[in-house]
């Protein structure tokens, strides 16, 4: 598939809003490209009762590229992915907007997805660092995904 601008703005669209659940905490997909995502969360309206941002809103951000990376690196007509684990490390708490940032380079997407293709299963991971608005590290995820073959 094509990335054009028409495309990647309607898969912004979709990532930002397209989960009633995420629409809510007003995430923004910043960059979008070909195996490559930043996303922002606002601190508000994702503030909780100890005024610091809500630790369900700091896995939300980091689950979320995981669908950014399949729409972009995967043919979504022989694959689908689903999250098989993530474990998430609080650092420090959030004070202001946070952001992520993954990449899933071409080579490494093609061979998850020859893995997936022959055994009708492929897992694939990262680690997200989620950094608030001066770059400290809030908290680190482990992302652990897993491409199926349809019909698998």
């Amino acid at each position: 598939m094509e990335l054009t601008e028409e495309i990647i703005g309607k898969l912004k669209h979709s990532l930002a809003t397209g989960i009633p659940a995420v629409a809510r905490t007003g995430i923004e997909v910043l960059e979008l490209d070909r195996g490559y995502v930043k996303m922002r969360m606002p601190f508000e309206p994702n503030i909780n009762h100890v005024q610091i941002m809500y630790a369900g809103s700091l896995f939300t951000l980091a689950e979320l590229p995981g669908g950014a990376i399949f729409a972009t690196s995967f043919d979504s007509t022989r694959f689908y992915p689903i999250v098989r684990d993530m474990s998430i490390r609080f650092r420090r708490p959030a004070k202001t907007d946070v952001t992520v940032e993954v990449r899933l380079d071409e080579k490494e997407a093609a061979e998850i997805a020859a893995r997936a293709e022959r055994d009708g299963k492929a897992d694939y991971e990262w680690e997200c660092q989620l950094k608030d608005t001066t770059g400290e590290v809030v908290a680190i995820t482990k992302n652990i995904y897993q491409l199926r073959r349809i019909g698998s």
